[in-house]
């Protein structure tokens, strides 16, 4: 495992993984062919686009693996995690309006899951945004009374991206197929991280994406069960049996699926490694800074997630403070220097909006080391201290927030 030069040392920390990955070596040499030699397009008949055949196929089989997918023609390969989300809501929804308009997503949904349900509602389709406990669990009696005989689409995410909380997906999933109803789950920030199986989840479709376990920006996929009806949102060409118009981004499909060999190859080790760092952090961190909560479900979350709040300051100073020291972080409060308030995962578990907008997202990855996270507990409280010291934070009323939030 040899790690990019730049993220790789104790004087530059790059713990924003969840935000996206490094393309791992492997990886890179796996796809390097594809933009040069065989450069062939898959959907023609001649040699040079037959040769491109075998390796999308492969790529198919080792993403099929590390979901535990049945049948190639269930994956539907995408730019990424937000037209998956867009397909499964909205192709869903369209292909199933005969037998009822009605959908339901939690209210910690990524923006691409929450937006395609708001643009549903504006065409008519009657939608529900599901309420989460102070951890970030889905409220499971609240959405067996919402599910309705008109009910054709539930979406909830595997893991959420900014808590790092995992959902009850097998109960969520056992509510909807007594109901009779679909169930897309949202698996960006889950692939590669945590084992996931569509057949013991039992749900109907899923969303990967590959650039969050070490694979190329650009390029996801959907999982779509067999018998699960769903309507193209891209018209063109009869790609991908219809389901999805485009010229096949072989590059990128042959990373995805390297990478997906690779993630499932390392997952257990990964993943263990990253847990006993984040769980050093953690320890560290509430040894060392007093008035600081840890935010989330402590007993089921990602490995490599860790979201906490520090009372008194914000964090967006907190970003730019640990950014110039070498330290790169995500903040819960917005994800641009322009927004104000708190994220609307934040706001829907009911935190404290002054807590709130001093909360940080440290996100662990197949490169950081022991070294970095010793690194990481010296400079965070001496930034926190001295933000501290500053003044009081400005405080605001908990409708104060933001639309603006985490990147995917």
């Amino acid at each position: 495992m040899v790690p990019p030069e730049d993220i790789s040392s104790v004087n530059n920390i790059y713990l924003d993984y969840s935000s996206t990955t490094p393309v791992d070596s492997h990886v890179i040499d796996a796809m390097t062919p594809y933009m040069r030699r065989e450069f062939g397009n898959a959907a023609a008949a001649h040699s040079f686009g037959q040769r491109v055949t075998d390796p999308i196929e492969t790529a198919c089989r080792d993403l099929m693996e590390l979901v535990g997918a049945k049948h190639p023609d269930e994956i539907v390969f995408t730019s990424g995690g937000t037209e998956s989300n867009n397909l499964a809501i909205k192709g869903v929804a369209y292909a199933n309006e005969h037998r009822g308009r009605r959908v339901l997503v939690s209210k910690i949904e990524h923006p691409s899951v929450l937006r395609s349900a708001e643009w549903l509602a504006t065409r008519g389709f009657a939608v529900q945004f599901i309420d989460v406990d102070r951890y970030g669990t889905i409220d499971l009696d609240q959405m067996a009374d919402a599910i309705t005989a008109d009910t054709v689409l539930v979406s909830v995410m595997h893991s959420n991206n900014e808590l790092g909380t995992i959902q009850p997906i097998e109960s969520i999933s056992e509510l909807c197929k007594s109901r009779g109803v679909c169930f897309h789950t949202d698996a960006v920030q889950s692939a590669g991280k945590v084992a996931l199986n569509v057949e013991s989840l039992n749900v109907d479709l899923m969303s990967v994406s590959a650039h969050k376990f070490y694979g190329p920006k650009g390029v996801g996929a959907l999982y779509v069960r067999r018998g699960t009806t769903i309507e193209p949102i891209h018209h063109g060409g009869y790609h991908e049996k219809g389901r999805r118009a485009g010229t096949l981004n072989v590059p990128g499909i042959v990373g995805l699926g390297a990478a997906a060999e690779l993630a499932g190859r390392r997952l257990v080790a990964d993943a263990d490694r990253m847990a006993r760092l984040r769980d050093m952090l953690e320890v560290g961190l509430r040894e060392r800074i007093n008035d600081m909560s840890v935010n989330g479900n402590p007993h089921s979350r990602l490995p490599n997630l860790l979201n906490v709040s520090f009372r008194g300051v914000e964090s967006e100073a907190l970003i730019l403070g640990l950014d110039v020291r070498g330290i790169a972080v995500l903040g819960g409060s917005a994800c641009s220097s322009q927004a104000q308030g708190i994220s609307h995962v934040l706001d829907a578990v009911g935190m404290d909006p002054e807590l709130a907008r001093g909360s940080l997202r440290f996100s662990l990855g197949r490169y950081t080391t022991s070294r970095q996270i010793l690194r990481v507990l010296e400079i965070v409280p001496d930034v926190v201290k001295r933000l501290r010291r500053t003044g009081p934070m400005v405080h605001t009323k908990k409708n104060d927030r933001t639309d603006h939030i985490l990147p995917d």
